[in-house]
């Protein structure tokens, strides 16, 4: 299943299937076209080594340049094949594949995405993972047979094997990580100042008088889980606080970080403040100490991280980070457009472009 999101924003649900399947004697007469998978398999190297050789990546040794592309030359190997063909033939469709799109922050890094696209006559193909890995490898399969342009990719939360995105870089559809990214892949990315907007946050909390602060964190197989964990630690030790690690509880969802909340808040020496991964988990924690009668912020203090709507009107109001999702998604859109621009990309070095973060004051503290 798919959403198709237009630049006129109408969105159509359609279910995608083969319906002429080649048949087993036409495949047999089709000469199979050598892959960076071939090359990297004959050459012991990972698919994602070669690739990067064949682009005359600096990080790659020039004895393995040299050896990739005589076996390249060798087997007849052409690299722009299926590239060549999407530009010659444009669908003007971006894939966009995210976590969850009723998230408020992933909402406004879509609005950002889909003003650049419409202003530059393309259309946004959405596919949600639901933070399933298997649902994602599903979408990466379904944006090859849709022949988008472009991609742009925020992975799962269960996600740690990269590549079902090597196979997209291997076929030379250009890649934009956001917000959740990985070092593993060449391609280019787009985040938020994770450790800045942490260490504002904890900073803030300490100016405010709080001796002992808690951390809800997000899994740190993300690295926005393991940025926003490195600013509090580094927060902490600028004023002399001792970081510890009963004090760091994984608990990014409302659900989970209301039960966390209120385990620790019956506790005889409880934190006296509290910094969230999100917005949802820190209103989570207002709402587990008022549960057990505690005052926000005369009791404890409580900082969030995402600035959405919810924050605003929760009470009391939530002192958060202001990660601006749409100017993360439109900055991620206009790297991906010029990408597609690009005639040549043998020369080809991934860009990474930080978001500044702003910490918003509100009642929570």
């Amino acid at each position: 299943m798919r959403i198709l999101l237009t630049t006129n924003c109408r969105i159509f649900i359609r279910q995608i299937s083969c319906k002429y399947p080649l048949s087993s004697s036409n495949r047999t007469k089709m000469k199979r076209q050598v892959t960076i998978k071939d090359i990297a398999s004959k050459l012991g190297l990972s698919t994602s080594t070669v690739s990067r050789a064949l682009k005359d990546h600096p990080d790659i040794s020039p004895k393995t340049r040299t050896a990739v592309k005589e076996l390249a030359g060798l087997l007849g190997y052409r690299p722009n094949r299926i590239a060549l063909n999407l530009r010659n033939n444009s669908t003007r469709t971006i894939g966009l594949i995210i976590p969850e799109i009723e998230h408020y922050f992933f909402s406004a890094i879509i609005n950002g995405i889909e003003e650049v696209a419409y202003k530059n006559d393309y259309s946004v193909m959405v596919f949600q993972s639901n933070e399933s890995y298997k649902r994602e490898v599903i979408n990466t399969q379904a944006v090859l047979t849709n022949r988008v342009d472009g991609v742009l990719v925020s992975f799962s939360k269960e996600t740690n094997d990269f590549s079902h995105f090597q196979k997209l870089i291997d076929n030379e559809i250009p890649v934009v990580f956001f917000d959740r990214t990985t070092e593993e892949l060449p391609a280019d990315q787009v985040v938020a100042d994770d450790y800045q907007g942490a260490f504002l946050a904890v900073n803030h909390l300490i100016e405010k008088g709080c001796k002992k602060i808690a951390h809800f964190a997000a899994p740190q197989n993300l690295q926005i889980g393991k940025s926003r964990l490195s600013g509090y630690h580094d927060a902490l030790l600028k004023h002399n606080i001792h970081f510890r690690h009963d004090l760091v509880f994984l608990a990014d969802t409302f659900e989970t970080a209301k039960k966390a909340a209120h385990d620790i808040l019956r506790k005889p020496e409880a934190p006296d403040g509290f910094f969230a991964v999100n917005d949802m988990s820190a209103i989570a924690i207002i709402k587990a100490a008022r549960e057990l009668g505690k005052r926000v912020p005369e009791d404890i203090k409580v900082v969030g991280f995402e600035n959405s709507k919810s924050a605003a009107i929760s009470e009391p109001e939530l002192t958060t980070i202001d990660q601006f999702g749409f100017d993360l998604g439109r900055e991620a859109c206009l790297m991906l457009l010029k990408r597609l621009k690009e005639d040549d990309n043998s020369d080809f070095k991934p860009v990474k472009k930080v978001i500044k973060t702003k910490l918003v004051v509100r009642s929570s503290t």
